[in-house]
């Protein structure tokens, strides 16, 4: 039998945490076990455009980090009542690893009396309605999956944060990401402390403990900076895409269309019903090379009220994020 070691360190950053999962699965030979919590964040998937699934001025607003993960799959939020959990095995390509690496978390669902079931590609539900979504990478000889269970998160924050994928949302039958979700407390009287000692319980079983030493977490670290803490991961990891952002503001309606090569702006163009002069196909250029950043965008529309009629840079770039 694989032995596993179980990890739970205390640290509710998003950009250490996703990194100590890359170090764990690239710069370790172990197996684990892990249990973690972030403070308010959105996880992106790797091959996800931030800008199409991000609502960034909500997120700047609330202050929740973006911060993209290792693995595909979809965008998720996450908060300090949303518990993750992420196991690192052998890879076996002959198994339903997605099955078989959520039956544990299942049976302890079901334990509690929460009737939860595995459903589609990668989730676990309720009544039809998610409470957990699951992604996984393979590296070498090793798998890693990690997966979300929403116990009592901030659904409400959930919607503002997160970009309405329309065609999943018809596809489910469902009129919003809040429809489509529910919280674990709904289903159970047991508190959130139980629940994570629980499932903590159910994950380590025989395992040994492990905690992170000095160098693991010094090498998390610089992972995070060097990585995970940067905007050319976040963002500008986004595939290669045509982008267009439409926005109302007080002097009428503004398109931003573009497209974001290594996480900045090309081939900008700006048009709507506003009005204007006739630079501002020549002014749109000045996005040209720039971040999809706050700063950067007020520096890239500085000016703009002398070719757009009632125009503010400080409204157009609250707008476009």
């Amino acid at each position: 039998m694989t032995n596993f070691k179980f990890i739970y360190h205390k640290n509710f950053d998003a950009h250490f945490n996703m990194a100590c999962e890359e170090y764990l699965l690239k710069q370790t030979d172990g197996y684990y076990i892990r249990l973690y919590l972030n403070e308010p964040s959105v996880i992106i998937g790797s091959n996800q455009n931030t800008l199409l699934e991000v609502n960034l001025k909500e997120c700047e607003k609330l202050g929740v980090k973006v911060v993209r993960r290792l693995s595909g799959g979809g965008a998720v939020y996450h908060d300090l009542s949303n518990i993750n959990y992420s196991i690192i095995a052998p890879y076996n390509a002959q198994e339903d690893g997605y099955r078989t690496f959520c039956a544990p978390v299942i049976e302890y669902l079901n334990s509690i009396g929460v009737k939860a079931e595995f459903s589609g590609r990668n989730d676990i539900t309720v009544d039809g309605k998610k409470i957990s979504g699951n992604a996984q990478v393979i590296y070498k000889d090793r798998i890693l999956h990690h997966g979300t269970l929403l116990f009592d998160t901030n659904l409400s924050a959930l919607e503002k944060v997160l970009i309405q994928n329309e065609i999943k949302v018809k596809a489910k039958g469902v009129k919003s990401i809040r429809a489509r979700v529910t919280n674990i407390k709904e289903h159970t009287s047991i508190s959130s402390n139980e629940f994570f000692y629980g499932l903590k319980n159910t994950l380590k079983q025989d395992f040994e403990t492990y905690e992170l030493t000095e160098n693991d977490v010094a090498l998390i670290n610089e992972l995070s900076a060097k990585k995970y803490s940067t905007y050319e991961w976040n963002v500008g990891a986004s595939l290669k895409g045509n982008n267009r952002v439409d926005i109302r503001c007080s002097f009428g309606t503004l398109t931003l269309a573009f497209d974001l090569e290594k996480g900045l702006i090309q081939n900008a163009e700006i048009y709507g019903d506003f009005f204007g002069g006739d630079g501002i196909l020549d002014f749109a250029k000045n996005l040209n090379g720039k971040r999809f950043m706050r700063e950067d965008l007020l520096l890239a529309f500085d000016g703009v009220e002398n070719l757009i009629k009632g125009a503010n840079k400080e409204e157009i770039v609250n707008e476009l994020l």
